[in-house]
């Protein structure tokens, strides 16, 4: 998803649509999904058909017809979103909650996105036991998708696709022998070497951090033969159900130590921060901030959570003006997001801490690469 929506950032059209539809995940819930993408489409077609000329109109409504009417809902998430130009159409399944809405503009409405992206914890859950062994990605305490042999981003792989069974666990009748247990500590090992192998395949592509599920001495062994242990955020060992329980029950009972982890980025942040300004190289001021984002000289952007601030930009001054007003001529609505696209786009990367650690005195920060 970061890949899509730098690529629809970055992207400039007249119109550029943006269609937003609430979806569910579970029957009968998605039954009303379908109803609910038609009144959404009926809007973007009653404005098109009014604020832009027929070719136009007819061009890209045919464009997301031919994207939506075979689409299975049954693959549904959170928010359905919809992308289209006369040129292209992309259809995004999000883990997120959005507003339902059309906007149509000269670029796409992907601010509520990025900020829900930047804020979230998205992660690989490696779920391990003696018989198989599954990866779950999510994204903060929502499951985006359990791998399946059938998916695309397990096509053509060099190691085993997920869910992996353990073919070849050593068993034999005299359990209790300490060679009996070695042969089976010696297998175990053997096996989830080949998973984490599959792990790490997966992994090159998005650098997902892993948080490892099992008993404790699965994640002990698993933990000995991991390729990137540094990779591992999170160890949790008092799951039930693993080898049959929902994705759902799995990244559940796995919220307390993303929490801890999220927590530790918090703390790791300030002191990033303590870091830079003794180095002189913080800027706090809201105009300075936007001109260095704008230049391309963001290292690191910190966001208080949910702060938004309208004002007026320039960017051939390359300068911004806070105003009260969001609803005046002229406005930037969210000049926040505007320096949050300026910083991404530029290689930055943003990241956003909760109203107790950045209060009304500070609510934004940027260090500087130079």
């Amino acid at each position: 998803m970061k890949a899509t929506l730098k690529s629809l950032r970055e992207t400039k059209a007249n119109p550029a649509v943006s269609i937003f539809v609430k979806t569910h995940r579970e029957h009968p819930a998605n039954e009303k999904d379908p109803i609910a993408l038609k009144n959404q489409l009926k809007v973007a077609e009653d404005r098109l058909n009014k604020e832009y000329d027929k070719q136009t109109a007819t061009t890209i409504l045919e464009g997301i017809h031919a994207k939506i009417d075979e689409l299975n809902h049954n693959y549904n998430l959170d928010t359905l979103a919809i992308f289209a130009s006369t040129d292209d159409v992309q259809v995004v399944r999000m883990p997120i909650d959005t507003t339902e809405r059309v906007v149509i503009s000269d670029s796409f409405a992907t601010r509520d996105l990025v900020r829900d992206m930047a804020s979230a914890v998205h992660f690989y859950a490696v779920v391990i036991t003696r018989n198989m062994a599954r990866l779950i990605e999510a994204s903060n305490d929502r499951v985006v998708a359990e791998f399946q042999p059938e998916d695309d981003k397990q096509n053509n792989m060099e190691n085993i696709p997920f869910p992996i069974d353990n073919n070849g666990l050593y068993m034999t009748s005299d359990g209790g022998s300490d060679r009996s247990s070695n042969n089976e500590s010696s297998h175990l090992k053997e096996f989830f070497n080949q998973v984490d192998k599959s792990v790490q395949e997966l992994w090159g592509e998005h650098k997902l951090p892993l948080v490892i599920v099992g008993d404790a001495k699965n994640i002990g062994y698993y933990k000995e033969v991991c390729d990137r242990p540094d990779n591992i955020i999170a160890t949790v060992s008092n799951v039930t159900n693993l080898d049959d329980g929902s994705a759902q029950h799995i990244i559940d009972s796995v919220q307390e130590s993303v929490e801890e982890y999220r927590s530790s980025l918090h703390t790791e942040a300030m002191g990033e921060i303590d870091k830079a300004r003794g180095a002189s190289m913080l800027q706090t001021d809201l105009q300075e901030v936007y001109r260095s984002a704008f230049q391309g000289a963001g290292e690191t952007l910190y966001v208080r959570r949910w702060y938004i601030q309208p004002a007026k930009i320039d960017e051939k001054a390359q300068s911004l003006t806070p105003v009260d007003d969001a609803s005046g001529e002229g406005v930037t609505d969210d000049a926040i997001g505007v320096i949050i696209e300026h910083v991404m786009h530029n290689g930055g990367n943003v990241i956003f801490l909760p109203e107790e650690i950045m209060g009304e005195d500070q609510p934004i920060a940027l260090v500087t690469r130079y």
